[in-house]
């Protein structure tokens, strides 16, 4: 039965460093001075950053839709 057993490891035994870009970058965008965070892997700020909605599940009804 030894020769069955199953071993695990404890959660959170293996921590993966964050992945890190160059120090010193500055916001891609024409005119912004702010240094982007090395864990950033975005070229702009978050001033910059265009807008990304998330996914919705289900549908819009047309009543929905053209409510302000």
């Amino acid at each position: 039965m030894a020769d069955t057993a199953i071993r695990a490891a404890r959660p959170g035994s293996r921590i993966r460093r964050p992945k890190q870009y160059a120090r010193g970058r500055v916001c891609a965008q024409e005119g912004c001075d702010i240094v982007v965070s090395r864990y950033n892997r975005a070229d702009t700020c978050f001033k910059h950053r265009p807008v990304v909605y998330p996914r919705i599940r289900g549908t819009f009804t047309e009543e929905f839709a053209t409510a302000e």
